[in-house]
């Protein structure tokens, strides 16, 4: 078929994708994880100490798939794929991770559209639609294990395809922002948790050392958990009492975007040439009227979260 000049492909109706970010607190049970910067990474992740030594700390984790064609043949990407005529967007989301990973999330949330005009894929103009979820332990236990299937710390990821990197750097600071919801931790841990687990996603996310009996103290004083009467065992550990938030302060909407463009990025990333384009089609632009600011139902913890 006849493309034309790049000028008439450049004018052709843009290409539509949908790929996912699947965020969890560690890699699937008995998978080994992988690290590294490299299109090679991942073919032998039980001899890669450091991988073990991530898996130890508090970080979160990311599914990624090594492409097996041009372009960027051998780079790790997000899940994903073309949206067909017969799908809906999560219809094309889910197909992604069954497909990949086989991972089935119960709650899917769109992120953003990626619609930079720079973008293309195949010398066509390019649009993604991106959505991402929030795992725990049980709904990773259906991982797929594959040679081009892989979990990554978020803070040592590989060498990735396409745009995927400001992708991930996106949803990391919208979860950044959300850590104040509830439904945030829950998601992670499940609806019952001990303050141990509820500490190791605060440092996960925030990426910071959280003093834990600081944490114990100001999480039990705010008011928003209450007990279970239940405990559970961790470990070699003793049985830990269990908690749950309490039902006045689960009802905070998370699918809106959470902060102001003006704020973003808030945290002083690692990753210092990561900027927001502002083009109007990606992270960063928009009507801040249309932005809610975060509830401080939680600012209470702010104090515990160092400052970058």
């Amino acid at each position: 078929m006849n493309m034309g000049n790049v000028s008439e492909r450049r004018a052709q109706p843009p290409a539509i994708g949908v790929s996912v970010v699947i965020l969890a607190l560690g890699p699937a049970a008995g998978v080994a994880p992988a690290v590294g910067t490299g299109p090679t990474v991942g073919t032998d992740p039980t001899a890669n100490n450091s991988a073990t030594a991530n898996a130890k700390k508090n970080t979160l984790w990311i599914p990624l798939v090594r492409r097996v064609r041009q372009p960027f043949l051998g780079d790790w990407a997000l899940p994903g794929g073309g949206l067909r005529a017969d799908h809906s967007l999560e219809q094309a989301a889910y197909a992604a991770l069954e497909s990949t990973t086989d991972l089935h999330p119960r709650y899917l949330e769109q992120l953003y559209t990626f619609g930079d005009p720079s973008r293309s894929h195949g010398g066509l103009p390019m649009v993604s639609i991106v959505y991402w979820a929030l795992v725990g332990q049980a709904e990773t236990k259906d991982f797929a294990e594959a040679d081009n299937v892989r979990w990554f710390p978020e803070d040592d990821l590989p060498t990735l395809a396409f745009d995927h990197r400001t992708i991930i750097d996106y949803a990391l600071w919208r979860l950044r922002n959300k850590i104040e919801y509830p439904d945030v931790a829950t998601k992670l841990v499940g609806d019952e948790f001990t303050l141990a687990q509820l500490h190791g996603v605060y440092e996960a996310i925030t990426e910071q050392p959280i003093d834990l009996a600081n944490f114990r103290r100001k999480m039990l004083a705010s008011g928003q958990l209450e007990p279970t009467g239940r405990k559970r065992r961790e470990g070699r550990h003793r049985p830990a009492a269990t908690y749950r938030y309490a039902p006045d302060t689960t009802g905070s909407d998370t699918t809106a975007a959470d902060a102001k463009h003006s704020d973003w990025p808030p945290f002083a990333r690692r990753r210092e040439s990561f900027q927001p384009t502002g083009d109007g089609h990606s992270p960063g632009s928009g009507n801040p009227s249309d932005r809610p600011d975060r509830p401080d139902h939680n600012a209470a913890l702010a104090a515990l979260i160092p400052s970058r």
